[in-house]
């Protein structure tokens, strides 16, 4: 691209029959992408391909629990959350944005972006008026419409409208003054670009805001959708908010994948009504470290760490034949460069690499998190925690056979007496008892509980982790807690060494050498579950029970010369053994 540091972008206006740029009729052929699912060192190279394939536009989700860890703290903006780098090169690339602040973006993101610490009063009602959440947004939104002011197109830069809220509709909240007061909380923010919202065709009615553009998020019934829309909106711009060209896999089923002929087919359809339109998603990325969501729709069903989405462009940034296919529909009805398809990027292969260093994840655990002591059990978010695992002591009363009971287990419980393991309780099987023997009185109960992502969608949103509720041994109350919260945002304190530790969770870590830093793929056979690390960089969870089998590595991670690996393994592994090869096993697509 040509220098564009100077460049001012024009202003997009909403009329009766349509978007207008500059006075000029405009359509928006747009794409979702997520900085904070993509590493910073490929922006660049995601922004470029989404020009080449012929959009416009970009739309940009903003993760408020990631920016603002905690209440009273600063956004966080380096690195991969460096949203105004991001929309810098956004408009370097001739691109304009969507920007979606939220305070609440779903996307299949742990707590749908809202920071656990809201989470810490038992009451608060989320996405709701109440002060006890509307304030916290009030106060985020001051820190982050500083940020973005600059980038807006008043002020010359690429953002041509932001989005209120996400998906109100389908919340069944119906709090019209919540959404009234997130408008004014823009507009006196000073965000003068126009405003939308993006419902699902039968939420269009409890989403809308009287005066904001609405727009309809899609899969297929194209023409009913539409409809739908004009019946909400008898005039101005026809816009699909979100068209679906794939989906997200859970852990446990297959991996999701819509066909090539059904995603072309609705964007042309939408394209030949004259609408504009934003493909969710151009390019997934992936839910680094422990930043997956979660949906329970009756049944708690975690996200798995890739969020390929069988995007066109997929996990590493790779045109796809959806891609092309694309490519060639939307260049039947607007300008496409006149450049190829880009190709796909050079992957890095090292198999054999040997795992020889262990360190307990018990038997270390005050080197990772500081114990405190409790009556029972706290939830996460009542010690302060987010992410990660937390881990809780005590003794049991008395020798001999019992049941323990837990209210409720948030969301996979280990657990293990003296040491040993005794058995494991799943949130998803709705399990909350097990049968043991303490060998003694006094005997040490410990509790090691994941938080394997937060709800992020519909009315179990409100998804504390941990232990909630009480904790019985064969029907006594078990009191007299210690409690340490292990983010694991840090494994510097651990202390590696080569002779065998106790069974139970254990860090295995070992060294490889890479000549020249490539994407590539950590492949994972024979081990169990688990969480993994390169040169310190959180990649995600593993786990045998699939689909997906191996991890995206970002060539940026890796660093010429040698480089570390660190696994926690949960349960056990065949072979302390992993292969790097360069394609991934995202396994067998959905039935």
């Amino acid at each position: 691209m040509t220098d564009t540091e100077s460049r001012v972008m024009p202003e997009l206006t909403i009329t009766d029959d349509g978007f207008r740029l500059d006075g000029e009729p405009f359509r928006i052929i747009s794409g979702s992408l997520h900085y904070f699912r993509i590493h910073p060192g490929h922006w660049a190279d995601r922004l470029r391909k989404a020009r080449l394939m012929g959009l416009n536009t970009i739309d940009v989700y903003v993760p408020w629990n990631l920016h603002q860890p905690a209440p009273d703290a600063g956004l966080v903006l380096d690195a991969g959350l460096d949203l105004p780098g991001f929309l810098r090169l956004a408009a370097e690339e001739g691109l304009y944005v969507l920007l979606r602040p939220g305070p609440y973006i779903c996307a299949e993101w742990e707590a749908g972006g809202l920071p656990a610490w809201l989470l810490a009063d038992p009451d608060v009602r989320l996405r709701t008026s109440d002060p006890r959440y509307l304030d916290p947004v009030r106060r985020y939104f001051r820190l982050l419409l500083d940020q973005v002011r600059p980038h807006l197109a008043s002020a010359g830069g690429p953002v041509v409208a932001v989005q209120v809220e996400n998906e109100y509709g389908a919340s069944g909240l119906r709090d019209a003054t919540y959404l009234d007061t997130l408008v004014t909380l823009l507009r006196e923010g000073g965000v003068d670009v126009p405003l939308f919202t993006s419902d699902q065709a039968g939420d269009l009615a409890d989403g809308g805001v009287p005066g904001i553009l609405r727009t309809v998020n899609l899969r297929g019934g194209v023409a009913s959708g539409l409809r739908a829309l004009r019946a909400h909106q008898p005039t101005g711009p026809l816009m699909c908010g979100e068209l679906w060209a794939g989906w997200f896999d859970r852990w446990g089923g297959g991996h999701n994948a819509r066909s090539v002929g059904a995603a072309r087919d609705a964007l042309d359809e939408l394209l030949a009504a004259g609408a504009s339109v934003n493909i969710y998603m151009l390019h997934g990325g992936t839910n680094f470290g422990f930043t997956n969501g979660a949906n329970d729709k009756g049944r708690y069903r975690p996200t798995v760490t890739s969020y390929d989405y069988d995007a066109p462009l997929d996990e590493a940034g790779d045109p796809t034949g959806k891609y092309r296919v694309l490519r060639d529909t939307i260049a039947a009805y607007a300008p496409v460069p006149d450049e190829p398809v880009p190709a796909p990027g050079a992957k890095l292969v090292v198999e054999g690499v040997h795992l020889a260093e262990r360190a307990s994840l018990l038997a270390q655990a005050d080197r990772l998190g500081t114990a405190r002591p409790s009556a029972h059990p706290p939830a996460m978010e009542e010690a302060g925690q987010a992410f990660g695992f937390i881990q809780y002591e005590t003794t049991l009363p008395a020798a001999g056979p019992g049941t323990l009971c837990l209210g409720e287990v948030r969301d996979r419980a280990q657990v293990f007496v003296d040491g040993q393991p005794v058995g494991t309780l799943e949130r998803e099987h709705r399990e909350h008892a097990l049968t043991l023997t303490s060998p003694t009185a006094g005997a040490r109960l410990t509790l090691l509980v994941e938080n394997q992502g937060r709800v992020n969608y519909g009315p179990g949103l409100h998804d504390r982790k941990g232990i909630v509720g009480p904790v019985t041994f064969a029907g006594h109350p078990l009191t007299g807690w210690t409690c340490t919260p292990l983010p694991l945002d840090t494994l510097r304190p651990l202390s590696f060494g080569t002779a065998p530790v106790a069974a139970g969770p254990a860090f295995h870590r070992g060294t490889f050498e890479v000549a020249e830093p490539a994407d590539t793929f950590l492949h994972l056979a024979g081990w169990t579950k688990g969480n993994a690390w390169i040169n310190g960089f959180a990649l995600g969870r593993y786990w045998s029970r699939g689909p997906q089998q191996s991890l995206y590595v970002p060539g940026p991670v890796l660093r010429p010369g040698r480089n570390e690996i660190v696994l926690l393994e949960l349960h056990g592994t065949r072979a302390p053994i992993v292969d790097f090869k360069d394609a991934p096993d995202l396994g067998p697509a959905e039935s």
